[in-house]
């Protein structure tokens, strides 16, 4: 009977020490992320299922653009946001309260034409039609192509080249369907219309100051200052995931093209785009300030006073993410 009396006290005890032990474990805190559909914002899309272990949930918002999320973050729906840099400076110059807090990928452009025009350099754009989406890093590195060979240009005829405004995915569709003569694409679209034969590539236009430009995150400034804790697990996680990504291409590629694009590219798409668009962490502030300048010489952004990149880019989250987890690499 004093056995019985022994063991039934053993367990009331266990079950009155269940909740306590549960109620240490703190609810996963919330991080809203701004992406666009793109390869090269895979790492960033892969956030929402990698990052349970820094006690985060990431819920992912696709956007058509990077200029787009700003809305968002004035309203308070996001907290963090993937973008061109000049989405993000063009933000940051309307007042959007962010920081620019680290790269995630660089490259991820071409200059593609008609295969059977024959265009050979920049300069044989001269009489063509040639498509871009407007706000986009394409738009910049286009403009700043045009402006080095001396070019003048318009959306409208009479200018020597005709810019034809549309969106990332009608592009592709307009260049087979001979409505343009070249694009200015992103990837995986450009990879993919080289691939079905729609375009030949003319170039990758990283031969202006700006270089291979950088694909950047924005933290809100709010999220940075108020939230410590939670910005600092989040760029551990981050780092993490674009590290899983850099050393295996294979998790990379099935996450892409089987979630993110649901088999609307090939593995070979996939591949090409990656090797013209690496994932990366680096940012520089000077890399900013480059761009900056770039879109305030083409007038791209609209920005009345442009902000200067040391105000406003925060790399110490990034660093001691990649310092806390031996990350070398950039």
């Amino acid at each position: 009977m004093m056995a019985n009396k022994i063991v039934l006290s053993s367990i009331l005890a266990a079950f009155s020490l269940a909740p306590l032990s549960f109620s240490h474990a703190a609810p996963p805190d919330v991080v809203r992320v701004g992406n666009l559909k793109f390869a090269h914002y895979g790492a960033v899309s892969y956030m929402q299922e990698y990052c349970g272990k820094y006690n985060l949930k990431v819920q992912e918002r696709v956007f058509a653009k990077g200029i787009d999320i700003m809305p968002a973050i004035i309203a308070g729906e996001i907290d963090v946001a993937a973008s061109a840099a000049d989405a993000a400076i063009a933000g940051r110059a309307s007042n959007v309260p962010i920081y620019a807090v680290a790269g995630f990928a660089e490259g991820g452009a071409r200059i593609v034409v008609r295969p059977e025009l024959k265009i050979k350099s920049i300069k044989d754009f001269k009489g063509k039609k040639v498509g871009v989406a407007r706000g986009g890093a394409q738009e910049l590195l286009l403009l700043a192509e045009l402006g080095k060979n001396n070019l003048t240009w318009s959306d409208k005829p009479g200018k020597d080249v005709q810019i034809v405004y549309m969106a990332f995915a009608d592009l592709n569709q307009a260049l087979a369907a001979k409505q343009i003569d070249a694009m200015a694409q992103s990837e995986p679209q450009s990879s993919q219309a080289i691939n079905k034969g729609w375009g030949v590539e003319l170039m990758k236009p990283y031969d202006t100051e700006m270089g291979m430009p950088i694909r950047t995150l924005v933290m809100t400034e709010k999220m940075y200052n108020e939230k410590k804790p939670v910005a600092e697990r989040f760029m551990k996680c981050f780092v993490e995931v674009t590290k899983l990504f850099m050393d295996k291409p294979d998790i990379a590629e099935k996450f892409v093209v089987e979630k993110m694009f649901k088999g609307q590219i090939t593995p070979q798409d996939f591949k090409d785009a990656i090797g013209n668009s690496p994932y990366a962490y680096h940012l520089t502030a000077e890399h900013i300030q480059i761009t900056t300048d770039f879109m305030q010489k083409y007038g791209v952004g609209r920005m009345q006073t442009p902000p200067k990149a040391t105000d406003w880019v925060k790399l110490d989250l990034l660093e001691d993410a990649k310092k806390s987890l031996g990350v070398t690499s950039k």
